[in-house]
């Protein structure tokens, strides 16, 4: 497989790889965090990666969902000729409730500009085809966080009897659908003999026992995170979450609603619940059964999502 990969570095020399994207310094939201890190491996395995530009050596051009210059984009597309990825989530209308408008500007911007497509979950890609809008040669492939940060070095050993079951839910955004209120109400009803709740981001939601700490930098996030139990992740119609890869990452086993890409990710490394009734059981249910449960835990590699994009591109 190595070899596979040094023929297509030396097939594509310079500038080979250009992502549009609008960047922003950590934190910030999952898409951004996700791209950052694969641009990392990209160069650790020799590629040249660009950002929002197109030179004659540029091969690959990966662009993300509309969060990039559409005019700049298609007019260096007709100059240069490269390959065309279009890396998509969604659909936004299902995870906000509303701007249909933009899953379709998002769909017409594939079409206009792409050769492949890259779904983040194979939730995301059904849910397009039931709203009737089929993307170009579409495959699957999931995020992954920086090996480098969100790793299991330093986690804490898992519960015993004499200390109380650490729980965690993050969120950089502060959507409704990212389950404040079902934390808040979690946090008024939970065993706090037994269990306590730590909140990391943003959120509406007031919580009164919770330990509330403000987002931070990725770093912070991940030593937080190897502190803790067990995570939280009550986001509705969420495709891909990056929040729930960095904690299965450092060895958290979840508690996720069973909506959105949470299943595919959390497979058996977790338990499921669908409403404020069976959280709790389900909670118990991990805490019962920790070690079991952690055991289980599947996270797809960088270095394996790096080549599979890397893959797309040579079909």
């Amino acid at each position: 497989m190595e070899g596979i990969f040094q023929k297509i570095i030396q097939r594509l020399k310079g500038p080979n790889i250009s992502i549009f994207h609008e960047f922003h310094h950590p934190p910030y939201g999952g898409g951004n965090q996700f791209l950052l890190a694969l641009e990392k491996e990209f160069k650790k395995r020799g590629f040249s990666v660009g950002r929002n530009k197109i030179g004659k050596a540029t091969k690959i051009v990966l662009f993300n969902s509309f969060n990039f210059d559409f005019e700049k984009l298609s007019n260096l597309k007709k100059r240069f000729s490269p390959l065309m990825i279009h890396r998509v989530d969604g659909p936004i209308s299902v995870y906000r409730g509303e701007d249909r408008q933009i899953d379709e500007k998002i769909w017409q911007m594939n079409h206009k500009l792409a050769d492949k497509t890259i779904f983040q979950s194979e939730y995301s890609r059904k849910k397009h085809e039931e709203m009737g809008l089929i993307f170009k040669e579409a495959v699957v492939i999931p995020n992954a966080s920086d090996p480098l940060i969100f790793n299991r070095e330093g986690k804490v050993a898992p519960p015993t009897p004499d200390r109380k079951i650490r729980l965690i839910a993050t969120s950089w955004s502060n959507n409704p659908k990212k389950g404040g209120l079902l934390l808040a109400w979690l946090d008024e009803h939970l065993d706090t003999n037994k269990y306590e709740l730590t909140f990391v981001g943003r959120s509406q939601a007031t919580f009164k026992n919770a330990k509330v700490v403000d987002a931070v930098p990725s770093e912070e996030l991940a030593c937080i995170l190897k502190q803790h139990d067990i995570y939280l992740t009550p986001s509705q119609d969420d495709p891909c979450s990056n929040a729930l890869i960095e904690a299965l990452s450092c060895g958290l086993p979840a508690v996720f609603l069973h909506s959105g890409g949470h299943p595919e990710l959390v497979q058996e490394g977790g338990e499921a619940f669908t409403s404020n009734n069976d959280l709790i059981q389900a909670i118990e249910k991990v805490s019962s059964h920790y070690t079991q449960y952690q055991s289980k835990i599947k996270v797809m590699s960088l270095k394996t999502v790096a080549e599979k994009y890397l893959l797309v591109c040579q079909k």
